[in-house]
């Protein structure tokens, strides 16, 4: 008895802690969200309308991320119909960021260092485009997962109920193949795009007659996408990492999978404002004034305020 009582506490707390944790980040990003709709200053830029669509992605993921781990407690047995739509759009939103973010380092890439192209081939029209092309590949893959579960297994499947986890329901060896196949082939590509655009505005830097000032913020956003970067690839090295540690403190299993959990699709939801929004100083402005000035005088508009 006494067992069950701190096992239903443990569950407890972590879902306390995550749902805390979502609602902060959920707050932070809405600000974010906020600002770019309220200024229309905003929807001319692809940079910003590339950056909200990442945080918008992000809020996206982090509800269905959130959503799985409560069911994981609250409802051990989902049923398989609900739990293949669930995770649809997990793993699309999930496997969108690495594509966006080597769409903004393009874009800085074509800011920097052609900036007279800049206008034509980054227009809002093509922006969005990008877009509506990094959805279509990335949810097209996680659609491939449930026509794979219905070639494999009787339709019925669908009526039965199972623990709702990537592994539990595509764990057949045509969905690790799928898997790995997408995966390498976009991050391959991703990194690639990320290295070539840092160097390419690495040496644009360096030349004389270029912005300095730009080139070095490009570059030293750039760096920072393969940090975002990096931090999205935890998702795909989460398990071996739980073997590692779960094989050296077998009686730590709980605290083991929870905090690789918060690690890998949690806290990297919340680094997209922190790293890249706070550091622009035109969305900075906005972002301040809603969350400071706003709640006092909300008949105000930051854009009546000087620069």
């Amino acid at each position: 008895m006494n067992s069950s009582r701190v096992s239903f506490e443990e569950a407890f707390m972590k879902n306390i802690i995550v749902v805390g944790l979502g609602v902060f980040i959920t707050y932070i990003n809405g600000i974010f969200v906020f600002a770019f709709y309220k200024n229309s200053i905003f929807y001319t830029d692809p940079r910003y309308i590339l950056y909200v669509h990442l945080v918008i992605n992000d809020l996206i993921m982090l509800f269905f991320s959130v959503s799985l781990h409560i069911l994981g407690y609250t409802v051990p047995l989902l049923n398989v119909a609900v739990c293949s739509v669930l995770l649809l759009f997990a793993t699309t939103t999930s496997d969108n960021s690495p594509l966006n973010l080597a769409g903004m380092a393009i874009e800085r890439y074509i800011a920097i260092c052609k900036p007279l192209h800049h206008t034509q081939l980054c227009s809002v029209n093509r922006t969005y485009i990008l877009i509506g092309l990094i959805w279509l590949l990335n949810f097209v893959p996680a659609l491939v997962d449930i026509f794979i579960l219905l070639v494999n297994e009787p339709i019925h499947i669908f009526s039965m109920s199972l623990t709702c986890y990537n592994n539990s329901l595509y764990g057949s060896n045509q969905h690790v193949m799928r898997a790995i196949f997408v995966s390498a082939l976009y991050l391959s590509c991703v990194w690639m795009a990320l290295v070539f655009t840092y160097f390419k505005v690495l040496q644009a830097a360096k030349a004389a007659t270029s912005d300095k000032v730009s080139a070095r913020k490009a570059r030293n956003t750039i760096l920072l996408h393969g940090l975002q970067l990096l931090l999205c690839m935890l998702a795909y090295v989460t398990p071996f990492i739980n073997n590692f540690f779960l094989a050296l403190f077998p009686k730590n299993r709980g605290t083991i999978l929870f905090s690789t959990y918060l690690l890998s699709n949690i806290f990297p939801r919340l680094l997209s404002p922190l790293i890249y929004g706070l550091r622009d100083q035109k969305m900075f402005k906005y972002v301040k004034w809603y969350l400071t000035c706003c709640l006092f005088f909300s008949k105000v508009e930051p854009n009546m305020l000087k620069s």
